[in-house]
């Protein structure tokens, strides 16, 4: 059996959270709502917002700016909510949903656009890589991490 190329190019998307601008693949992208309110979960670290009701769901609300120690952003902007495939493959927690300003912006990328920015010292937490996508600063958050720290909460929670 043969293994399928790579393809050239990739469609991401760039959502804006805080300071900062995650770079994902736009099919991690689920929806993109407005923020509702949501349910508060006992004992959950900072950056665990509570839960929200999304398609019958309850979809586990984050911050990545607090994950990540990184600046919010203005609170002037409009505040919404990207909900994320998450990627563990676990059916209690098929999405995550982060806080962002504004709307994702789509974008094509391939290798020679990406170019890693790190230093070398300890990268943030929920932080897999940085990097410089054209003229933006972006990030790639670890998905797996942030989905694995959650998993294990709700087990302790059960």
């Amino acid at each position: 059996m043969s293994e399928q190329p790579l393809p050239r190019e990739i469609r991401c998307v760039l959502v804006p959270v805080g300071n900062l601008r995650l770079l994902l693949p736009n099919a991690t992208v689920a929806e993109v709502i407005t923020l509702p309110t949501p349910e508060p979960l006992d004992d959950a670290p900072d950056w665990v917002l509570g839960r929200i009701a999304w398609r019958g769901w309850r979809v586990p609300l984050i911050s990545f700016t607090k994950l990540a120690g990184a600046q919010e952003a203005d609170s002037e902007l409009s505040v919404r909510v990207a909900v994320l495939k998450a990627l563990g493959g676990n059916p209690k927690l098929p999405f995550i949903a982060v806080v962002t300003q504004g709307f994702p912006r789509l974008t094509t990328l391939n290798a020679e656009l990406i170019i890693p920015t790190h230093d070398g010292t300890p990268l943030p937490a929920g932080v897999k890589a940085e990097v410089l996508v054209r003229d933006d600063v972006a990030v790639i958050p670890d998905l797996e991490g942030i989905e694995a720290a959650l998993t294990e909460m709700f087990a302790l929670a059960s």
